[in-house]
């Protein structure tokens, strides 16, 4: 089979998802990541990669940047692939003062003032959560390998926050929830989830802060890219 946006076979897509949003990013977790990884879609140039790791089928698939973009792979992954699980790994920003560069980001939901839903199904909800039963298993794989995620709501924008001539009135336009960052996919993602009853959860590095202006090497990048792949995948099998 296959949809206006994914030519991958039924077989060809595991049950389980990884979901970066550049393309590349999934290329190199298939490389990096995967045992046996083939390539089984690049229609649009949105690659997706199924493997194994360690024993367990997954799939890689990018979502490109934005609701309209994740809200279609998203919506055909779990309507026509039967997929169960799908996880976003991507990076964010945040205006949260406690939040540093490089800290890794499990969004407990996702708050956003899209009309995607409304579109999609005549709701109007601004306020979607993620799995809970998915995000406790990421918290607890997290402990075992020592690694420090921050847990708690997150934003979900239209546009990308750092083009806003002014970052305090962007931060105005959402209520005082205590977000920890800001990004542009979860909530469709989420929504999702929701609507095809299956799980989703998002993880994601903070690699622009309004509070925190610190140099950041490329070695450093990638090493907390790997953290939170490594979190993802250990929390699927």
């Amino acid at each position: 089979m296959s949809t206006a946006h994914i030519e991958s076979k039924l077989e060809d897509i595991a049950p389980i998802v990884l979901m970066p949003g550049d393309p590349l990013r999934a290329k190199y977790i298939a490389e990096n990541f995967l045992e046996n990884a083939k390539l089984v879609n690049e229609v649009r140039n949105m690659y997706g990669y199924t493997g194994t790791y360690k024993g367990k089928k997954v799939t890689v698939f990018a979502s490109g940047m934005g609701i309209p973009s994740i809200g279609i792979y998203a919506y055909e992954l779990f309507k026509f692939y039967n997929v169960e699980k799908i996880i976003r790994v991507g990076s964010c920003g945040s205006f949260n003062k406690n939040i540093k560069l490089l800290d890794v980001v499990l969004s407990k939901g996702a708050y956003s003032k899209t009309d995607f839903d409304f579109l999609l199904d005549g709701n109007d909800k601004v306020f979607v959560l993620a799995n809970e039963k998915l995000n406790n298993k990421i918290i607890d794989i997290a402990e075992i390998n020592n690694i420090n995620i921050k847990y708690g709501n997150t934003i979900t924008s239209e546009v990308f926050d750092l083009y806003c001539d002014d970052p305090e009135k962007f931060r105005s336009n959402f209520p005082d929830m205590n977000f920890l960052a800001v990004e542009m996919e979860a909530y469709a993602l989420f929504y999702l989830a929701e609507k095809f009853n299956r799980q989703a959860a998002c993880l994601m590095t903070v690699v622009d802060s309004l509070y925190d202006k610190k140099s950041i090497s490329s070695e450093e990048r990638e090493t907390s890219l790997n953290d939170m792949i490594k979190l993802a995948l250990e929390s699927i099998i």
